[in-house]
């Protein structure tokens, strides 16, 4: 019988006091400060936290003129870089795991440049290229800037995903797919790829909320987004706290929704794989035969 690893002992009467005592004194620690921040808030040289900087929400123009254009440039920019990075993580993908050395060599180094620029320094050279290169200026080029960011970024880490999920499956998917005449090419593309895509839902779902996050870079770069919608408002009434505690519970909102997707779609497929469909035309587990009637008369089963 094996005995399971441990990272650490379980910690004994004493250890469990002493974390009981530290969790105490940390939470109070935080309550202080937090009671810190509002009272700084609430001060009246600030007010910030006064129902005068709160009231511009009860307007309904502070919403169609402000917040909701904001959150729909941030759901198309996310929309098209979470297609795009699917699109061309799918094709770095299958180039990592292509047979050519020169292939595969070529998207290795592109994965691993791109994983390692951070996203932000992508946005800038796009959309820099955007203006100083093709002389497309304003909203387009910031709109290609931010969706070029996060398309190139989030590539990379698609295809990883892809590369992994290929290679988590058992060597027997493989093999079976080579033995009934398959190329190599076409095992990865009909028998594995699908496979991984499937094993590996949960993990590119829950990609969309970083994509979804990371358009608020784009704040960098003048793109109108929800953040940028959010301090344009907040220089027009003079309550920067309260419209970026609004706009971060739209941005939980949104990305908790999108986690929650990611759960259902992770449970969906975990029960597909428990109960697998009959073929048709099988008689259904435990089920009889119903007797059949011979020429003299009888009936057998």
């Amino acid at each position: 019988m094996s005995v399971p690893a441990v990272l650490f002992d379980e910690p004994g009467p004493r250890a469990r006091a002493r974390h009981r005592v530290l969790g105490v004194v940390g939470a109070l620690v935080i309550l202080a400060l937090l009671a810190l921040v509002v009272r700084g808030l609430a001060d009246p040289d600030n007010s910030q936290l006064t129902a005068e900087k709160w009231s511009p929400f009860l307007d309904g123009e502070t919403w169609t003129a402000y917040l909701l254009p904001g959150l729909a440039a941030t759901l198309k920019a996310a929309g098209a870089a979470v297609v795009l990075s699917g699109v061309l993580g799918v094709l770095l993908g299958l180039g990592r795991l292509s047979q050519a050395r020169v292939v595969r060599g070529v998207c290795g180094a592109l994965v691993e440049f791109l994983r390692s620029v951070p996203v932000l320094v992508m946005m800038l050279f796009v959309y820099y290229f955007c203006i100083f290169v093709l002389g497309v200026l304003g909203d387009t080029s910031t709109f290609v800037g931010v969706v070029g960011g996060l398309t190139l970024y989030n590539s990379a880490v698609i295809a990883e995903l892809i590369r992994s999920g290929v290679f988590a499956l058992p060597r027997g998917q493989r093999e079976a797919g080579l033995a009934i005449g398959l190329t190599p090419r076409q095992t990865l593309v009909t028998v594995l790829l699908p496979q991984a895509v499937t094993a590996m839902l949960p993990s590119l779902i829950s990609q969309l909320v970083v994509i979804l996050k990371d358009t608020a870079l784009g704040y960098i770069i003048s793109y109108t987004d929800l953040l940028r919608s959010g301090t344009t408002l907040s220089s027009a009434y003079g309550n920067l706290i309260p419209t970026l505690i609004v706009v971060a519970i739209m941005f939980i909102v949104i990305n908790y929704a999108l986690s929650l997707v990611a759960r259902l779609v992770e449970r969906r497929l975990q029960t597909a794989r428990r109960s697998p469909r009959p073929v048709d035309g099988a008689v259904p587990p435990g089920a009889v035969d119903a007797p059949t009637a011979v020429p003299d008369g009888t009936a057998v089963r």
